[in-house]
């Protein structure tokens, strides 16, 4: 890093809003509870032309694509509920985006969600939960 990169960032420059330093926090935090699950790490933020998939991993013969939901509170509703039928067909459009990059190798998918609740900005809870959603049925 430049001089003046270096007194930029210093100064506070190029610091990411909270929202995202939060949701880089629970992506971290969500990786390393699947990989202590036995869930074997493949990618982190995989994008297609409409839609993004936050964690790929691989579990046993079954691909899993996981949204993390990352929330600070729980006064109004539980992070997964932010999982709306428009989000998950994103993430669906995503996984078939991704099956097709690896060439449609004939394995299962399944669709988790990992909740990560912040105290403080330090990770207090995580919760998993496993074959939360079906992808959704292709537009006609």
């Amino acid at each position: 890093m430049s001089i003046a990169g270096r007194i930029f960032h210093w100064l506070g420059g190029g610091r990411k809003p909270t929202h995202l330093r939060r949701g880089e926090l629970g992506e971290r935090a969500a990786r390393r509870h699947l990989q202590k699950l036995g869930l074997k790490f493949l990618a982190a933020n995989f994008r297609a032309d409409d839609g993004e998939i936050d964690l790929v991993f691989k579990d046993s013969q079954c691909l899993v694509f996981v949204e993390v939901k990352t929330r600070s509170s729980e006064e109004w509703v539980r992070p997964a509920a932010a999982v709306n039928q428009e989000k998950r067909r994103l993430v669906a459009r995503a996984a078939r985006a991704y099956l097709k990059q690896i060439h449609n190798p004939p394995v299962k998918v399944r669709f988790d969600i990992v909740e990560v609740l912040l105290a403080e900005d330090q990770v207090r809870e995580i919760r998993h939960w496993p074959n939360a959603f079906s992808p959704a049925q292709p537009q006609r």
